[in-house]
């Protein structure tokens, strides 16, 4: 596995060696620089099916840079997956992969890309090749999901084969993660399955191609690597030191670099520590943590009615923070002494009217995802009540409901949490 000059390609999690399929991280050279080298050098590939954003393809020359340097080992190409993962839109780009007799599959975009391309990977391996069939797989998948981990022995399907190389232009943090979600197009449920060889197997990061990627996306898919860490640090089980490390770290990262970019939007540097940092928070995963909670879980429910990933984790954690409260509290105080002990974060909550010795989490979290611009209700994405009760009944089917510190077992508990967000 050779590098190319002045690209840094490393273990993507060095300190657990044991991984069934460990990603690696790619970052110094342009995407389609590295990514070119790694299809011929590390993967041996030769028939790359690309599935590239629909807005880079557009306004930008990036995928065509991506298309250009892949040359004869690009067999085909997709342009978008629509937001939260259509499962149809899944379907149709598999069986494309399958036409096209890929052995290596490219993501160059976010969140809804990735997680299409992870989904993909278990389809084209166990012969999936309609919606129909994709909610009873899910089911058997998520019996199993619990004692998964990182190992595919006893799995009841098979396992991927085919290498994944995601190049990330949001912070939803998809890529560093063998988990993947998917929208049913009639019922909008959104179903959550994983497998260790969904996981990509390299990740390169390149800030420059995240420079066109709008304002508001970048900012809240960055949320979303702070629910990642707040939900992951707040668990009430499994006390595990590197992964409660991990996570603090990670908010000191991608906190501090969020409002940083958002005031000197060209920082480079800043953005590369974000993309670094948003693998840090998902630390817990590859660790074999179940670290999410209720704004993942009732979020999953929130992106088919419209709502962007990384807006649900700005409307829902803060209030979520302060419902779990009563479980972790002392976590939550301990993540609150580390936002303030960050210059630029305690300059924007004293700017804010918060006192450190007054405010709880969800305070903090409220000022600084207001500071950024995010949405913080669901008015303002246009979820009003009459789609509560739908929202409740569908969070409870979520895993990472099940998995809250205060398991939600009852439609009334999510209806506590959507009406603090109203």
């Amino acid at each position: 596995m050779s590098s190319l000059p002045g690209e840094t390609y490393r273990l993507a999690y060095p300190n657990l060696p044991n991984l069934e399929n460990p990603p690696y991280v790619s970052y110094g050279r342009r995407h389609h620089e590295a990514c070119a080298h790694h299809v011929e050098n590390t993967f041996q590939a030769q028939r790359v099916y690309l599935i590239a954003s629909t807005s880079l393809s557009k306004n930008t020359s990036e995928v065509s840079k991506l298309q250009t340097a892949l040359g004869s080992r690009l067999a085909g190409t997709r342009i978008g997956i629509s937001p939260h993962t259509p499962w149809d839109e899944v379907i149709a780009a598999t069986k494309e992969a399958v036409a096209v007799k890929a052995d290596c599959i490219v993501t160059l975009g976010g969140g809804s890309i990735i997680d299409g391309a992870k989904c993909m990977l278990l389809f084209i391996a166990n012969d999936i090749t309609s919606v129909e069939q994709i909610a009873p797989f899910g089911a058997k998948i998520r019996a199993t999901q619990g004692a998964m981990r990182q190992s595919s022995a006893g799995l009841d399907c098979v396992a991927p084969t085919i290498p994944l190389i995601c190049i990330p232009t949001t912070l939803s943090g998809g890529e560093y993660t063998q988990y993947a979600g998917g929208t049913d197009p009639e019922t909008h449920y959104k179903l959550v399955m994983g497998h260790p060889f969904c996981g990509p197997r390299l990740i390169i990061c390149d800030p420059l191609v995240t420079l066109t990627t709008p304002r508001w996306v970048w900012l809240s898919t960055g949320v979303r690597g702070v629910d990642h860490a707040v939900e992951c640090y707040c668990r009430v089980h499994e006390p595990e030191e590197s992964v409660d490390a991990a996570a603090l770290e990670a908010l000191r990262l991608i906190v501090a670099g969020l409002l940083g970019t958002s005031k000197e939007w060209e920082d480079e540097e800043a953005r590369l520590r974000n993309l670094l940092g948003v693998g840090v928070a998902l630390y817990m995963l590859r660790k074999g943590v179940l670290g999410t909670g209720a704004s993942h879980g009732i979020g999953h429910q929130l992106g088919p009615l419209g709502v962007g990933h990384g807006e649900t984790s700005c409307i829902l954690l803060p209030s979520v923070s302060k419902w779990n409260a009563k479980v972790n509290g002392e976590k939550q105080e301990r993540i609150k002494a580390v936002l303030w002990s960050e210059e630029t974060v305690a300059t924007v909550l004293k700017a804010r009217g918060l006192k450190e010795d007054t405010a709880d989490l969800g305070d903090c979290l409220d000022a600084v995802f207001r500071e950024l611009g995010m949405p913080r209700t669901l008015q303002e994405v246009g979820v009003g009540r009459d789609k509560f009760a739908a929202l409740a009944a569908n969070s409870l089917k979520d895993f990472c409901c099940e998995v809250n510190p205060i398991p939600m077992v009852r439609e009334e508990q999510v209806l506590e949490i959507l009406e603090m967000c109203a």
